[in-house]
């Protein structure tokens, strides 16, 4: 049986896969907590495509050898060879006595098949443990392993009075220095971040990750810039992907493409069509106390909106948090079960963070 200990420690396996989201895709990011016989505990984490898993990223910190150790795993151990070898043989070959894991691998090559595989070799598998947060944190890869479509975050700024840029469309710093950092926190925990060609054209922006560190040496956050329409040759966003069409299948396709996280940055028409298409999974829209003070200026979204009260979109607030001046609200459609049904996050809490 799981104790209190048990979940202390993964909730630190869970803080070290949270670190690396971003860099492990299509491979979800997986945290690993090996405590060791002797008292000794070591951390791993899912490296890149073609490094190592959380758990063989353990093991090599002590030489393979781990007699009587418990694991402790965020995701179920893999049993198929991939472009490495599966873990379940290197966590049996090790002398792990027990591991303890909180989420089964809904990928299809995996899906209980290591589990059983640990436990035919006599090793002692708890799982289920903080299954609640790990769903959370792993809530874009789970998604597209059920959806075959990546989560996507809608990520607003906007004054007060919901509005975006003022008629002449200048719209530089709404928000302050600390939410304009944590935007490139989000950038970073996504795999693609997604504007329209129209953006594109009026602001030519970069789309990079700036002032984030990664913590694996030698790496840094690179998402996937993804342009609907054509971008122009001399972009800044060059090199990038041009998808158009359906945005359904524009979402397909960056599945396909082992996208798990997509962060949409468009203005208001791109923002709109996500919208209400119901295409959002998760919406952080920062907002900044500024007032524009009119009805001329620019809102939120494009386009047409609910014509009855009765019709309006409900959702149901996750978290607020104030970032120097302005707040970061992180919004959920409808209540906190995304569109595939994996569980995506708790209610609100009642005081701000700071």
């Amino acid at each position: 049986m799981a104790t209190e200990g048990d979940t202390t420690t993964m909730e630190r396996a869970l803080d070290a896969a949270a670190s690396v989201q971003g860099l492990t895709a299509p491979n979800p990011w997986v945290g690993c907590v090996l405590s060791l016989a002797d008292g000794r505990s070591i951390t791993g984490v899912t490296h890149p495509p073609g490094g190592p898993h959380a758990e063989a990223h353990a093991l090599a910190q002590v030489d393979g050898r781990a007699d009587g150790a418990t694991m402790f795993v965020t995701l179920e151990p893999c049993a198929h060879h991939g472009r490495t070898p599966p873990c379940t043989d290197a966590i049996v070959s090790a002398g792990v006595a027990r591991v303890v894991v909180a989420l089964q691998d809904p990928d299809s090559q995996v899906s209980g098949r290591g589990i059983a595989r640990l436990r035919e070799a006599g090793i002692d598998v708890e799982v289920g443990v903080a299954a609640t947060r790990a769903t959370e944190v792993l809530a874009p890869y789970l998604i597209q392993r059920t959806t075959g479509r990546p989560l996507v975050v809608l990520k607003l700024a906007a004054s007060l009075d919901g509005r975006t840029a003022a008629p002449d469309a200048s719209s530089r710093w709404i928000t302050g220095p600390e939410a304009r950092a944590d935007v490139h926190r989000l950038r970073a925990a996504s795999d693609a971040i997604l504007v329209g060609a129209g953006t594109v054209r009026d602001d030519d922006p970069e789309l990079t990750v700036r002032g984030v560190e990664a913590p694996l040496p030698g790496l840094a956050f690179d998402p996937l810039r993804v342009v609907l329409g054509t971008a122009p040759d001399d972009a800044r966003i060059q090199p990038c992907l041009e998808l158009s069409g359906d945005l359904g299948e524009v979402l397909d396709e960056l599945g396909r493409r082992g996208v798990l996280q997509l962060m949409v940055e468009g203005g208001p028409t791109v923002a709109g069509a996500f919208h209400r298409a119901g295409l959002v999974d998760r919406y952080v829209i920062y907002l900044a106390p500024v007032l524009f003070g009119g009805d001329d200026a620019r809102p939120l979204f494009a386009g047409t909106g609910a014509p009855t009260i009765s019709s309006v979109w409900r959702g149901t607030i996750h978290d607020i948090t104030r970032l120097g001046d302005d707040l970061r609200i992180d919004l959920m459609p409808g209540s906190t079960a995304s569109r595939s049904g994996v569980a995506m996050a708790s209610p609100l809490h009642e005081e701000i963070s700071t």
